[in-house]
């Protein structure tokens, strides 16, 4: 018994790299559904490889105590539709940003048909957990500019992700609300507070306007590594009723 111990102590010893410790593990999962044309994917893509080129942005990855945080970038649209635009790649200073940045700006654009939020939630905790590094926060950014229509309980699906250690923020675009009833009625930024996001710390930010979109993506960026560690899981306004998140599940 005593040999059984050992031998499983050395090859956990001999398989740990602390080059794999990183503050936080991050999937960006970005909404190519086609509500989303192309002038609006291309101020997305934009508005992320700005951020993640910024200075504010290096500056939130050397505040950790690690001062490397792990990114993916993943696209998204109905129940299995998942694109890796730009694998996990560590990030700790300009230079290894502005790569994974480029992989970004250099990829092709896409378009799909669905939104299922619930689908792009599951891929991104298999991301995470099937991953290599070791991190000691792991965050879900889910941007998308419409509700979870396919694929299943987008509630069901943040309670088993938060239960099991992640943390989901969301990124709301609400460009479209002066022209598109059912965003408007829908109340993006509601339903993304109380049917998506969850986990300690968890937020979201709506984007209302293509010149917002940047500098929105950077302050998002900036609290997830900040690691806002306050007590909600999941938020409702107090001024108003809950969202109906099933109404298009």
């Amino acid at each position: 018994m005593k040999q059984l111990l050992l031998s499983a102590l050395l090859l956990t010893s001999a398989s740990y790299d602390p080059a794999n410790e990183v503050d936080v593990e991050l999937v960006l999962a970005v909404d190519i559904s086609q509500s989303m044309d192309t002038e609006e994917q291309e101020v997305q893509r934009a508005g992320y490889v700005a951020a993640l080129t910024s200075q504010a942005f290096i500056d939130a990855v050397h505040v950790g105590p690690i001062g490397r945080v792990a990114i993916t970038y993943m696209e998204w649209g109905g129940v299995d539709e998942h694109f890796i635009v730009a694998d996990w790649t560590v990030i700790q200073d300009k230079a290894s940003a502005s790569h994974f940045a480029q992989q970004i700006a250099n990829a092709p654009l896409r378009q799909v048909q669905r939104t299922s939020i619930a689908s792009a939630m599951q891929k991104a905790a298999f991301l995470i957990k099937s991953n290599r590094y070791e991190g000691l926060r792991s965050v879900v950014d889910i941007s998308g500019d419409g509700p979870n229509n396919q694929g299943g309980s987008v509630t069901e699906m943040r309670d088993r992700m938060v239960s099991g250690g992640l943390i989901i923020n969301g990124l709301p675009l609400m460009m479209k609300s002066n022209k598109n009833t059912w965003q408007a009625m829908l109340n993006l930024d509601h339903y993304y507070e109380d049917c998506v996001i969850g986990g300690p710390g968890s937020f979201a930010i709506p984007v209302r306007s293509q010149d917002g979109f940047a500098e929105a993506i950077q302050k998002k960026l900036v609290m997830e590594l900040a690691g806002n560690q306050q007590t909600p899981e999941i938020h409702h306004t107090a001024d108003r009723e809950p969202i109906r998140c099933n109404l298009f599940d």
